[in-house]
């Protein structure tokens, strides 16, 4: 029983619908079935009481004048063309007298003239007993325990006189075929309604439960911590349940909206935390290396220098001056004045990604689309697009295809790099423009992050999305907002 109890309500509202459906009807044909046996027994009662009236006055003369013949005439005239199938015709009448002797009755070979009543059997005899109850001119009813008959007893007087009693005998089972065929309509009146009411209950039921459901389940994944739950099917009631599933949708955007702020503050704060490690490891670097580069100054200065000395410390200069501008990558926050932007900048990283391209037997398509000089900073922008062009070459498989766009919408540089690569995973595009999110074994993840900080400074942002077949990142930068 209690697995019926632990049942989903989109099984057990409609089950319980449907059996207190059934359990109704089938009360409701009973007590019709019950009325319809009263009924009968009223109107053979009452076809009794009738019948002993009118026969009780014209058997009083007749008794009075001891006129048997004329006594057996009158109670066989009801049996003049009656019918064995009528539920309130009486199986026989036997006249009796004050002594409780037949004085005649319709069934003389069974019940003989002035023959003792009680000899007939034990019920009778208890019949008889009870008929010294009778008083007046009153119609009784009498059914004997273990009998199949019922008995209705009219006393033949007139006024204090008596002169017997009238029985007036019927068969228990004479109604049974009406109860039967009354049965049977209410039985199939029963079923008609059976048959359109518990189709709907089921329907109702599961309209109202299956929703509940759906609304259940969503709110398990979001107490495991589950925000991207799947829509639910529209209900478009106003009634209290409608309410409820206004109010959870609400809820979910809310918590949505709660988690985004709450891992856009978490990423701020980790990117808050290396940009103050790179600035103390920029300082650090920077103020042994610009005495080193002062020596390396001061050196190429004495005019007695070897030419081959000249040599190694151009080496030197120019190794010094990359790790400079390495670290000033690193500290983006302390970008240095740039020249702006110019067609001739983006044809030179073209022309320097080219030896990589061709070593992959990569596929590389070119648009720029600038036609003069941008208000942008050419250094920032050839650091972005240098970036993600390296990456796009890496993770494009040999043989395959870059298309690379350069072009200006509404005051806008729009950069637009797609490879052919393997798609980013969903863990990955969470932590895409992270420090040290990288999906190369031997890279560190810092291309993206610094490119993604340049991109900010500059009032602009980098979207990256899967494409069918392919992968896309584009950036975009609003001009004449130098960093």
């Amino acid at each position: 029983m209690r697995s019926l109890f632990d049942l989903s309500f989109s099984v057990k509202i409609p089950l319980w619908g449907s059996l207190l459906i059934l359990v109704t009807a089938g009360l409701v044909g009973l007590s019709l079935m019950f009325r319809a046996y009263d009924d009968l027994r009223q109107d053979v009662l009452i076809s009794a009481d009738s019948l002993g009236r009118t026969l009780s006055n014209t058997l009083f003369p007749a008794m009075l004048h001891d006129d048997v013949w004329r006594a057996f005439e009158i109670i066989n005239a009801p049996f003049h063309g009656a019918t064995p199938e009528n539920p309130v015709q009486a199986s026989a009448l036997i006249l009796l007298d004050n002594q409780e002797q037949v004085y005649v009755s319709t069934l003389p070979e069974t019940y003989p003239t002035l023959a003792d009543f009680r000899r007939f059997g034990p019920h009778y005899a208890e019949l008889a007993e009870r008929l010294k109850e009778v008083k007046g001119e009153t119609t009784q009813s009498f059914e004997i325990e273990g009998s199949d008959r019922i008995f209705v007893a009219a006393p033949i007087a007139d006024g204090e006189k008596r002169l017997g009693t009238l029985l007036i005998l019927y068969s228990r089972t004479v109604s049974i075929p009406r109860f039967l065929a009354t049965a049977q309509r209410a039985g199939g009146i029963a079923l008609l309604i059976l048959a359109v009411l518990l189709p709907i209950n089921w329907y109702w039921g599961r309209r109202m439960a299956v929703p509940l459901v759906q609304l259940s389940s969503s709110m398990g994944e979001i107490r495991s911590g589950i925000l991207d739950t799947p829509a639910l099917e529209t209900y478009d009631y106003r009634d209290e349940l409608g309410q409820l599933f206004t109010a959870f949708s609400q809820m979910v955007e809310e918590l949505r909206e709660n988690e985004r702020m709450k891992n856009e503050m978490m990423q701020s704060q980790r990117l808050a935390a290396v940009g103050r490690l790179a600035a103390g490891i920029a300082h650090e670097v920077n103020n042994p290396l610009g005495g080193m580069l002062t020596a390396v100054d001061t050196l190429k200065q004495r005019p007695d220098i070897d030419p081959r000395v000249m040599k190694t410390v151009g080496l030197l200069e120019r190794g010094l001056m990359q790790i400079g501008d390495t670290v000033r990558v690193l500290l983006v926050e302390a970008s240095a004045q740039s020249r702006p932007l110019t067609p001739n900048d983006i044809e030179d990283v073209h022309t320097l990604l080219q030896p990589q391209a061709r070593k992959k037997l990569l596929h590389l398509e070119w648009l720029n689309g600038l036609a003069g000089e941008t208000a942008l900073p050419a250094t920032d922008v050839r650091q972005i697009l240098i970036n993600l062009l390296l990456n796009a070459i890496q993770a494009t498989h040999e043989g395959g295809r870059i298309d690379c766009g350069i072009s200006l919408v509404e005051r806008e540089l729009i950069l637009s790099i797609t490879n052919d690569g393997s798609p980013l995973s969903d863990e990955l595009m969470t932590h895409l423009f992270e420090p040290f999110a990288t999906t190369k074994s031997t890279g560190h993840g810092l291309g993206l992050w610094v490119s993604y900080q340049i991109a900010r400074q500059l009032g602009g942002g980098i979207t990256a999305e899967n494409l069918p077949d392919a992968v896309c990142f584009t950036v975009r930068l609003p001009m004449g907002r130098q960093a």
